[in-house]
């Protein structure tokens, strides 16, 4: 991918996760993720979904499994031909195909089901980045214990809090 593309570091109680995110593949999701970076908005935040071999998911919660208020919807753009490989980032959402909004999700392992492709639902999860440094940190994220939360399965039983999100 274009150097030109943007990246952003994802500091955690864990560690830092760094991340090149495709504007060129996914403008309209990329332009949302960085207007929520831009306005610190998931700087306290943390990842409350924890699925080993799965993904881990974050960006909407504050810790004690406190929804964030966000902004609207987008489009989904999962037609852009990115895979949902480990290590790469996309867009978390509801049944709803453009429901997604802040919520993003780092995959563990090679999640070809969530690509458009293979998808049940026809549509898929968008790609929109992928780490470049820091999987170390996501596999230690990956391991930790988890339990229920608020109503939630999969939540870490201690918070993983990601303090900051900047541009790098």
């Amino acid at each position: 991918m274009s150097t030109a593309n943007t990246h952003v570091v994802i500091e955690t109680s864990q560690g830092t996760i760094e991340v090149e995110l495709f504007a060129d593949k996914a403008p309209i999701t990329v332009a949302n993720i960085l207007s929520y970076v831009d306005d610190g908005f998931y700087d306290g935040t943390i990842f409350h979904r924890v699925i080993k071999d799965f993904m881990i998911q974050g960006g909407g919660f504050e810790p004690g499994m406190k929804q964030k208020k966000t902004k609207g919807t987008i489009k989904n753009e999962s037609t852009n031909g990115l895979e949902n490989k480990r290590g790469t980032l996309a867009m978390a959402r509801t049944p709803a195909p453009d429901s997604a909004s802040c919520q993003f999700f780092i995959n563990t392992v090679d999640n070809g089901f969530l690509d458009r492709a293979q998808a049940a639902d026809g549509v898929g999860y968008c790609v929109f980045g992928k780490v470049t440094s820091g999987m170390e940190v996501v596999d230690k994220i990956r391991a930790v214990a988890t339990g229920n939360a608020g109503g939630h399965g999969n939540v870490p039983t201690t918070d993983v809090v990601i303090t900051s999100v900047k541009r790098k």
